[in-house]
């Protein structure tokens, strides 16, 4: 990596605006490091690296029901209790999956080309989901149920080609079984903590040992940036999707994705 500031500043950003929007974090670091010139297999450790300054983003956020959960599991009430298998069940396939395909997965990820066909057709999707889905309000995580659980933990898997997007992914697949919008993001950004918590310590396990001094300065500078980004899009993002919804997000998907695939000659 190199020793400059501005490069991991510039990816923190990246990570930390579209770790929880429906767009893609992985896919446009990829995109990010192949437009601006850098060397994408340097920085590709760098880009799984600094995801936890944006699951912290999320702790802190949600520090109260975090709290709350906690302690009602010491109590071994019910709605703690479904909380946390929720999201273990939908954290499950990403485990297996992850485990099985890794290899091929990680060859995925250097192709600029991929990213921006998934980015267009997550767009398309997305408008689909938005214009069919019947989501009902279900009041919170806890909620969503065991089926709705493992199958949007399936969705999730999509997001191992990159471009798809583990977040639209998992909002878009809980709408699709009927969860409401508020509550969707919300699972998204809980099952964001055991899944990038689990990507992140594994890349580094499999490729760490070889980090310098000056990588974990640029992996430093790049996660307090993606915390501090990403505490402010999580908020704002929540209250849009609310309103009027993810077309934006799709929409957006779409000419970002026609833009790289002219941007590196595919079209």
């Amino acid at each position: 990596m190199a020793s400059d500031i501005i490069t991991p500043i510039l990816l923190g950003i990246v990570e930390g605006v579209t770790e929880y929007l429906p767009v893609s974090s992985t896919g446009h670091l990829i995109l990010a490091t192949e437009l601006l010139g850098y060397d994408a297999e340097k920085w590709a450790l760098f880009n799984i690296a600094i995801q936890p300054g944006a699951i912290l983003a999320i702790i802190v956020l949600y520090w109260r029901t975090f709290w709350d959960v906690f302690q009602g599991l010491l109590r071994w009430e019910a709605s703690a209790v479904a909380f946390v298998r929720n999201l273990l069940l939908a954290f499950f396939p990403a485990v297996v999956l992850g485990l099985a395909f890794g290899d091929h997965i990680e060859t995925l990820l250097e192709n600029a080309v991929v990213v921006c066909w998934s980015l267009i057709i997550g767009g398309f999707a997305i408008l689909l989901v938005e214009r069919l889905a019947k989501p009902k309000d279900l009041g919170g995580v806890a909620e969503v149920g065991v089926r709705n659980s493992i199958m949007i933990g399936l969705v999730q898997c999509l997001a191992m080609v990159p471009g798809v997007s583990r977040s639209g992914a998992t909002i878009l697949g809980a709408m699709a079984f009927g969860v409401d919008r508020k509550t969707a993001a919300e699972f998204s950004f809980f099952l964001a903590v055991p899944t990038l918590t689990g990507a992140t310590v594994l890349q580094l396990y499999k490729h760490g040992g070889g980090m310098t001094g000056e990588d974990m300065q640029a992996i430093a500078i790049g996660f307090v940036v993606s915390f501090i980004v990403a505490l402010a899009v999580v908020k704002g993002f929540v209250a849009i999707v609310s309103r009027i919804g993810f077309a934006p997000f799709a929409w957006y998907r779409i000419v970002a994705g026609a833009a790289g695939l002219f941007w590196l000659g595919a079209i």
